[in-house]
Order: C-alpha cells, then sequence, then structure tokens
C-alpha cells in the first residue's frame, strides 16, 4: 500500500461520503451523480487493489498480515458495489444515505488497511 495512493483515497472517500449523506439529508433521490459518485470511490479502490497487488508482487509485504489486508481490500471493494445496487433498486432519499454510508464505510476500511500494512498502531 502506497501512503500518497491512501491519503488521497482517504480524503475522497470522507468528502465524497460526507457529500452524499447531506444529499439523502435534504430529500435527493440517488442520481447518475451520486452514483458517480460512489462508482469513483469504487474506480480508486480498484487501482489500490492493482497497485496492492504489483507491491506485494514486488517482495514487500503488510506488516501485520497481508492476507488479512488483502481481505480487507476486497470487502471494501463490495461495500460501495452493494450501496449502489440498493440505491438502484430503493429510490428514495433513504438509499442516498445508505449510499453515503457505504463510502464512509470505506474509509474506515481505509485506516484499518492503513494500520495492517504499516504496523501503525490506532488509538
Amino acid at each position: 500500500m502506497i501512503e500518497p495512493l491512501y491519503l488521497v483515497a482517504l480524503w475522497l472517500t470522507l468528502g465524497a461520503g460526507m457529500l452524499l449523506v447531506f444529499l439523502g439529508l435534504i430529500g435527493r433521490v440517488p442520481s447518475m451523480i451520486s452514483l458517480g459518485i460512489a462508482a469513483s470511490v469504487e474506480l480508486l479502490l480498484a487501482v489500490q487493489l492493482a497497485v496492492s497487488l504489483g507491491v506485494v508482487i514486488g517482495g514487500q509485504r503488510a506488516q501485520v498480515s497481508t492476507w488479512e489486508y488483502f481481505g480487507y481490500l476486497l470487502v471494501a471493494l463490495l461495500v460501495p458495489a452493494g450501496g449502489m445496487v440498493w440505491a438502484l433498486v430503493e429510490r428514495s432519499r433513504w438509499s442516498t444515505l445508505v449510499l453515503g454510508a457505504s463510502v464512509l464505510t470505506v474509509s474506515v476500511m481505509l485506516v484499518w488497511m492503513w494500520s495492517i500494512w504499516s504496523g501503525a498502531t490506532i488509538s
């Protein structure tokens, strides 16, 4: 896991998640904009997966557990996808909130992934 990519992903997920929660709170139903925001998070996670695979193939390993890191990353890829499916099935303001919550969940998972990769403790 490369720190600059981690920081970009963390700030993107925090900003996107808060924006989606705000849009849900003001009553906006899911649109191409909100789905595009979630899709951008999904794309960034796919880039993170590709970079992480390249780094691991190059010989680096997570400080705690490489398998656990990739487990978190794969689940993080599923969370916004699930939120997007929910938003497409139920077209209400609540699904926009669920979409925002799914993106914010990814930001928490990114912090845990960084902790697993770098060995840093979260207090």
